[in-house]
Protein backbone atom coordinates (compact mmCIF):
# COMPACT_ATOMS: atom_id res chain seq x y z
CA UNK A 1 0.00 0.00 0.00
CA UNK A 2 3.03 2.38 0.82
CA UNK A 3 4.03 1.63 -2.70
CA UNK A 4 0.92 2.35 -4.19
CA UNK A 5 0.58 5.69 -2.59
CA UNK A 6 4.37 6.64 -3.33
CA UNK A 7 3.89 6.01 -6.88
CA UNK A 8 0.81 7.29 -7.72
CA UNK A 9 1.92 10.53 -7.98
CA UNK A 10 3.86 9.63 -11.06
CA UNK A 11 1.82 7.47 -12.27
CA UNK A 12 -1.00 10.20 -12.50
CA UNK A 13 1.71 12.87 -13.58
CA UNK A 14 2.48 10.54 -16.70
CA UNK A 15 -0.50 10.38 -17.70
CA UNK A 16 -1.08 14.02 -17.41
CA UNK A 17 1.54 14.56 -19.70
CA UNK A 18 0.56 12.00 -21.99
CA UNK A 19 -3.04 13.27 -22.23
CA UNK A 20 -1.19 17.06 -23.08
CA UNK A 21 1.44 15.84 -25.34
CA UNK A 22 0.47 12.57 -27.64
CA UNK A 23 -1.41 15.66 -29.86
CA UNK A 24 1.73 16.77 -30.73
CA UNK A 25 3.90 14.10 -30.79
CA UNK A 26 1.21 12.59 -33.64
CA UNK A 27 1.29 15.96 -35.42
CA UNK A 28 5.39 15.66 -35.56
CA UNK A 29 5.29 11.86 -36.43
CA UNK A 30 2.99 12.61 -39.26
CA UNK A 31 4.82 15.57 -40.45
CA UNK A 32 7.25 12.98 -41.80
CA UNK A 33 4.91 10.63 -43.82
CA UNK A 34 5.82 9.67 -46.73
CA UNK A 35 2.20 9.22 -48.76
CA UNK A 36 -0.51 11.81 -49.56
CA UNK A 37 -2.60 10.81 -46.14
CA UNK A 38 -2.33 12.23 -42.61
CA UNK A 39 -3.35 8.87 -40.98
CA UNK A 40 -1.57 5.77 -40.03
CA UNK A 41 0.14 3.22 -41.21
CA UNK A 42 3.17 5.23 -41.10
CA UNK A 43 5.05 5.54 -44.22
CA UNK A 44 8.28 7.43 -43.66
CA UNK A 45 10.11 9.28 -42.49
CA UNK A 46 10.21 11.14 -45.27
CA UNK A 47 11.46 15.02 -45.22
CA UNK A 48 9.21 15.74 -48.43
CA UNK A 49 6.30 18.18 -47.04
CA UNK A 50 8.82 19.80 -45.16
CA UNK A 51 10.21 20.48 -48.58
CA UNK A 52 6.76 21.66 -50.02
CA UNK A 53 6.18 23.63 -46.69
CA UNK A 54 9.45 25.86 -46.90
CA UNK A 55 8.79 26.10 -50.58
CA UNK A 56 5.45 27.08 -49.86
CA UNK A 57 5.29 31.41 -50.70
CA UNK A 58 2.20 31.31 -49.12
CA UNK A 59 3.68 30.01 -45.79
CA UNK A 60 6.41 31.66 -45.35
CA UNK A 61 4.82 34.66 -46.16
CA UNK A 62 2.49 33.96 -43.07
CA UNK A 63 4.74 33.15 -40.90
CA UNK A 64 7.22 36.09 -41.52
CA UNK A 65 3.79 37.81 -40.88
CA UNK A 66 3.69 36.33 -37.80
CA UNK A 67 6.56 36.75 -36.10
CA UNK A 68 6.32 40.43 -36.89
CA UNK A 69 3.29 41.24 -35.58
CA UNK A 70 4.03 39.29 -32.54
CA UNK A 71 7.43 40.84 -31.79
CA UNK A 72 6.13 44.40 -32.95
CA UNK A 73 2.99 43.92 -30.80
CA UNK A 74 4.57 42.72 -27.92
CA UNK A 75 7.08 45.25 -27.38
CA UNK A 76 4.35 48.15 -27.52
CA UNK A 77 2.56 45.84 -25.16
CA UNK A 78 5.36 45.41 -22.61
CA UNK A 79 6.35 49.32 -22.86
CA UNK A 80 2.68 50.74 -22.50
CA UNK A 81 1.94 47.83 -19.40
CA UNK A 82 5.00 49.08 -18.21
CA UNK A 83 4.49 52.48 -18.33
CA UNK A 84 0.82 51.63 -16.70
CA UNK A 85 2.14 49.58 -14.01
CA UNK A 86 4.43 52.37 -13.00
CA UNK A 87 2.21 54.98 -12.79
CA UNK A 88 -0.31 52.63 -10.84
CA UNK A 89 2.72 51.85 -8.35
CA UNK A 90 3.97 54.84 -7.81
CA UNK A 91 1.64 57.43 -8.09
CA UNK A 92 -1.44 57.02 -6.01
CA UNK A 93 -4.67 58.56 -6.71
CA UNK A 94 -8.28 58.31 -5.42
CA UNK A 95 -9.24 56.67 -9.41
CA UNK A 96 -6.28 53.75 -9.39
CA UNK A 97 -8.90 51.49 -9.19
CA UNK A 98 -11.04 52.49 -11.68
CA UNK A 99 -7.71 53.03 -14.25
CA UNK A 100 -7.27 49.61 -13.06
CA UNK A 101 -10.53 47.91 -14.10
CA UNK A 102 -10.67 49.32 -17.40
CA UNK A 103 -6.99 48.18 -18.17
CA UNK A 104 -8.15 44.94 -16.89
CA UNK A 105 -11.60 44.68 -18.70
CA UNK A 106 -10.51 42.98 -22.28
CA UNK A 107 -9.53 39.82 -20.25
CA UNK A 108 -13.23 39.73 -20.12
CA UNK A 109 -13.97 40.53 -23.30
CA UNK A 110 -14.62 37.82 -25.96
CA UNK A 111 -11.88 37.96 -28.46
CA UNK A 112 -14.44 38.24 -31.52
CA UNK A 113 -16.10 41.08 -29.58
CA UNK A 114 -13.04 42.82 -29.50
CA UNK A 115 -12.04 42.07 -32.94
CA UNK A 116 -15.70 43.11 -34.00
CA UNK A 117 -15.18 46.54 -32.15
CA UNK A 118 -11.61 47.23 -33.68
CA UNK A 119 -12.94 46.08 -37.58
CA UNK A 120 -15.99 48.85 -36.91
CA UNK A 121 -13.60 51.65 -35.02
CA UNK A 122 -10.91 51.15 -38.74
CA UNK A 123 -13.68 51.51 -40.82
CA UNK A 124 -15.76 54.79 -39.34
CA UNK A 125 -11.55 56.09 -39.46
CA UNK A 126 -11.51 55.24 -43.39
CA UNK A 127 -8.37 52.67 -42.03
CA UNK A 128 -8.14 49.23 -43.90
CA UNK A 129 -7.35 46.13 -42.82
CA UNK A 130 -3.60 45.45 -42.75
CA UNK A 131 -1.29 43.75 -40.17
CA UNK A 132 -0.64 47.26 -38.10
CA UNK A 133 -4.66 46.62 -37.40
CA UNK A 134 -3.56 42.76 -36.19
CA UNK A 135 -1.02 44.31 -34.43
CA UNK A 136 -3.41 46.84 -33.04
CA UNK A 137 -5.67 44.35 -31.81
CA UNK A 138 -2.76 42.16 -30.41
CA UNK A 139 -2.05 45.36 -28.32
CA UNK A 140 -5.36 45.59 -26.98
CA UNK A 141 -5.71 41.76 -25.84
CA UNK A 142 -2.13 41.96 -24.49
CA UNK A 143 -1.91 44.75 -22.84
CA UNK A 144 -3.65 43.80 -19.46
CA UNK A 145 -2.05 40.93 -19.23
CA UNK A 146 1.60 42.57 -19.71
CA UNK A 147 0.43 45.20 -16.66
CA UNK A 148 -1.22 42.48 -14.55
CA UNK A 149 2.49 41.16 -14.68
CA UNK A 150 4.38 43.94 -14.37
CA UNK A 151 2.07 45.35 -11.58
CA UNK A 152 2.70 42.48 -9.45
CA UNK A 153 6.26 42.95 -9.32
CA UNK A 154 6.70 47.04 -8.76
CA UNK A 155 6.68 46.27 -4.49
CA UNK A 156 8.04 48.42 -1.57
CA UNK A 157 11.71 47.38 -1.99
CA UNK A 158 11.90 48.18 -5.56
CA UNK A 159 10.27 51.57 -4.13
CA UNK A 160 12.94 52.11 -1.78
CA UNK A 161 15.94 51.67 -4.19
CA UNK A 162 13.99 54.55 -6.49
CA UNK A 163 13.80 56.70 -3.47
CA UNK A 164 17.54 56.32 -2.22
CA UNK A 165 18.14 57.64 -5.89
CA UNK A 166 15.98 60.31 -5.88
CA UNK A 167 18.03 61.38 -2.39
CA UNK A 168 20.67 61.30 -4.67
CA UNK A 169 19.79 63.48 -7.22
CA UNK A 170 18.57 61.12 -9.89
CA UNK A 171 16.01 62.79 -12.03
CA UNK A 172 12.72 60.55 -13.09
CA UNK A 173 13.77 59.13 -16.45
CA UNK A 174 17.27 58.54 -14.89
CA UNK A 175 15.88 56.11 -11.81
CA UNK A 176 12.99 54.27 -14.22
CA UNK A 177 15.81 53.55 -17.17
CA UNK A 178 18.93 52.46 -14.73
CA UNK A 179 17.06 51.60 -11.49
CA UNK A 180 13.42 50.09 -12.35
CA UNK A 181 14.00 48.47 -15.72
CA UNK A 182 16.84 46.60 -14.73
CA UNK A 183 15.27 45.61 -11.68
CA UNK A 184 12.24 44.30 -13.35
CA UNK A 185 13.55 42.68 -16.28
CA UNK A 186 13.27 39.20 -15.83
CA UNK A 187 9.76 40.14 -15.66
CA UNK A 188 9.65 42.92 -18.65
CA UNK A 189 11.14 39.37 -20.46
CA UNK A 190 8.52 37.15 -19.73
CA UNK A 191 5.45 39.65 -19.87
CA UNK A 192 7.11 40.09 -23.62
CA UNK A 193 7.67 36.72 -24.63
CA UNK A 194 3.89 35.63 -23.07
CA UNK A 195 2.50 38.49 -25.33
CA UNK A 196 4.51 37.72 -28.25
CA UNK A 197 3.43 34.34 -27.96
CA UNK A 198 -0.23 34.70 -27.76
CA UNK A 199 0.16 37.30 -30.40
CA UNK A 200 1.64 34.26 -32.56
CA UNK A 201 -1.17 31.58 -31.89
CA UNK A 202 -4.39 34.17 -32.25
CA UNK A 203 -6.50 33.85 -34.83
CA UNK A 204 -9.52 35.37 -34.39
CA UNK A 205 -8.63 39.29 -34.53
CA UNK A 206 -6.12 38.16 -36.98
CA UNK A 207 -8.73 36.57 -39.41
CA UNK A 208 -10.88 39.53 -39.11
CA UNK A 209 -8.72 42.44 -39.64
CA UNK A 210 -6.88 41.02 -42.06
CA UNK A 211 -6.89 41.32 -46.10
CA UNK A 212 -4.09 39.95 -48.07
CA UNK A 213 -1.30 40.43 -45.48
CA UNK A 214 -2.13 37.38 -43.46
CA UNK A 215 -0.61 35.73 -40.30
CA UNK A 216 0.50 31.80 -40.29
CA UNK A 217 -2.86 30.99 -38.25
CA UNK A 218 -5.35 32.56 -41.00
CA UNK A 219 -3.05 30.08 -43.54
CA UNK A 220 -3.64 27.09 -41.34
CA UNK A 221 -7.00 27.76 -41.23
CA UNK A 222 -6.93 28.47 -44.90
CA UNK A 223 -5.23 24.80 -45.61
CA UNK A 224 -7.78 23.29 -43.14
CA UNK A 225 -10.78 23.85 -45.10
CA UNK A 226 -9.09 21.78 -47.68
CA UNK A 227 -8.76 18.84 -44.99
CA UNK A 228 -5.74 17.24 -43.21
CA UNK A 229 -2.65 16.54 -45.03
CA UNK A 230 1.13 15.54 -44.15
CA UNK A 231 1.80 19.38 -45.37
CA UNK A 232 -0.33 20.73 -42.42
CA UNK A 233 1.17 18.33 -40.10
CA UNK A 234 4.81 19.85 -41.36
CA UNK A 235 3.20 23.47 -40.70
CA UNK A 236 2.15 22.45 -36.94
CA UNK A 237 5.18 20.99 -36.26
CA UNK A 238 6.90 24.16 -37.79
CA UNK A 239 4.76 26.62 -35.70
CA UNK A 240 5.39 24.00 -32.29
CA UNK A 241 8.90 24.14 -32.78
CA UNK A 242 9.31 27.71 -32.91
CA UNK A 243 7.22 28.33 -29.75
CA UNK A 244 9.21 25.55 -27.93
CA UNK A 245 12.77 27.40 -29.03
CA UNK A 246 10.81 31.20 -28.10
CA UNK A 247 10.80 29.14 -23.99
CA UNK A 248 13.75 27.94 -24.27
CA UNK A 249 14.96 31.52 -25.21
CA UNK A 250 13.41 32.85 -21.91
CA UNK A 251 14.50 30.45 -19.90
CA UNK A 252 18.21 30.94 -21.03
CA UNK A 253 17.96 34.44 -20.45
CA UNK A 254 16.10 33.97 -16.78
CA UNK A 255 18.86 31.59 -15.93
CA UNK A 256 21.45 33.33 -17.21
CA UNK A 257 19.86 36.64 -15.08
CA UNK A 258 19.83 34.96 -12.12
CA UNK A 259 23.02 33.58 -12.09
CA UNK A 260 24.25 36.92 -12.49
CA UNK A 261 22.13 38.19 -9.58
CA UNK A 262 23.48 34.77 -7.09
Amino acid sequence: MTALYRWAPWVYLALALLFIFLPVLVLVQFSFQGGMAPVPPFDGPSLKWWTKVLANRKITDGLWNSLLVGLGSAFVATVLGFLAAYAMARRQRRLNGFYQLLLMAPITVSYLIIGMGLQITFNYLGLGKSLWAIGIGHVVINLPLTFAILYSQLGEHQANIERAAYDLGAGDWRVVLEITVPMLWPSLLAAFFIAATLSWDEFVIAFLMSRFDVTLPVVIWSMLRSGLSPELNATGTLVFIISILAVGVVEFLLWRSRKQHA
